[in-house]
């Protein structure tokens, strides 16, 4: 299932929890021929893509020392940050992403347990 986002700025997406934005680095989803290929048919398990946007990562409980449960107080919620960041080159499970179309460009929402690997390159924007 592809999604289409009407939107200007890649800026204004939030990801959730641990899902990351992924532009794919080598999108084949047309035969040699041209045929067009759903990525239910695809024949490739891993692929690979620049991670574009990363989630503020795995929730934790609070450690606040409670008496009762209903004494909690507001306070801010803590996560465990994310192995992933933006610019890295992820290696990823095919079949756990979900793909959206935003300006006509393909990118796939990702979540963290489907990553295999991550490859970065510190000088890469320097």
């Amino acid at each position: 299932m592809q999604l289409a986002i009407d939107q200007k700025d890649i800026d204004k997406f939030l990801m959730v929890g641990d899902k990351v934005l992924i532009k794919p680095k080598n999108p084949q989803s047309h035969t040699k021929s041209g045929l067009y290929l759903p990525p239910t048919i695809q024949k490739d398990k891993i692929q690979s893509g620049y991670i574009i946007k990363v989630g503020p990562g795995f929730p934790l409980p609070s450690q606040s020392e409670e008496h009762e449960v209903w004494e909690k107080k507001d306070g801010e919620v803590h996560y465990l940050p994310l192995q992933a960041h933006e610019g890295d080159l992820a290696v990823f499970l095919q079949n756990m992403a979900y793909e959206i179309s935003f300006n006509e460009e393909k990118f796939l929402i990702v979540p963290h347990s489907a990553i295999l690997m991550l490859i970065r390159d510190e000088g890469l924007f320097e």
